[in-house]
């Protein structure tokens, strides 16, 4: 059995579902992957079965509707913690992440980091095609989030990490309802702020070529909200942990 798990969240992919996947096979060929699919419309389910036919290392898990990548997520996560997996990968559909930065990636995971983020703003890191609108929503959040949480997370809001699986089980998994940035802000905060390590790899980011992005206004005004209320609440009395960088 396979040590790695990479959970792609789906709604709506059918057009870069199967090059995803396909990307993920020539660069980690020894991973097991799973698709969770929140009800798509478009036959993503459909495709993502068809696929898992040719696959016996891929299987596919159908939500009932669309219920936000946070929760999507959690299920991801469920699956894997209870199937014995050491590391759990999380990566877009979309193509916006490279699985060519994936070994890099699982090797830091291996050398002891609890958490790897795939990183823009860190030093070699950059993103191709993106509106100037979304870089300077991607770069403020990041930093508001750095300030209100007095993080040193250089990429807070990343959605291409690897994940230890024994530090997934050291959070209360059942606590966390956020989505979108806001979820991957909550899941580094608090693995942070209880000591774990985690890195930071240099990635490009590439804005998807195809099918439509689901940011919307309500994930910034979820993030905005919560990560205040986070640093008001909690941030002031930590005092964070140096950890290796990269």
């Amino acid at each position: 059995m396979a040590d790695t798990l990479v959970i792609i969240p789906t709604y709506n992919e059918i057009d870069s579902l199967e090059r995803i996947v396909g990307r993920l096979r020539q660069s980690v060929p020894e991973v097991d992957l799973l698709v969770v699919d929140d009800a798509s419309p478009d036959g993503t389910g459909d495709l993502a079965e068809r696929l898992a036919a040719a696959d016996p290392h891929l299987t596919v898990l159908h939500r009932d509707a669309k219920d936000g990548l946070g929760r999507a997520y959690l299920a991801g996560f469920d699956v894997a913690l209870s199937g014995g997996y050491q590391y759990v990968v999380e990566i877009d559909a979309d193509g916006s992440h490279d699985p060519a930065s994936l070994p890099a990636m699982l090797a830091l995971a291996r050398a002891g980091n609890d958490l790897v983020i795939g990183s823009r703003w860190v030093k070699g890191g950059a993103v191709a095609n993106w509106p100037w609108v979304r870089q300077a929503i991607s770069r403020a959040g990041n930093w508001y989030a750095r300030v209100a949480l007095r993080s040193s997370i250089r990429d807070i809001t990343a959605g291409f990490r690897v994940y230890r699986a024994s530090a997934l089980r050291d959070l209360d998994l059942s606590a966390v309802s956020s989505q979108g940035y806001c979820f991957q802000v909550e899941l580094a905060w608090q693995l942070e702020r209880t000591g774990h390590r985690i890195a930071e790899h240099p990635i490009t980011f590439v804005e998807r070529a195809t099918g439509r992005s689901k940011m919307h206004s309500g994930i910034v005004l979820e993030a905005l909200v919560r990560v205040t209320i986070w640093g008001v609440t909690y941030a002031p009395i930590f005092s964070w942990p140096r950890r290796e960088r990269r």
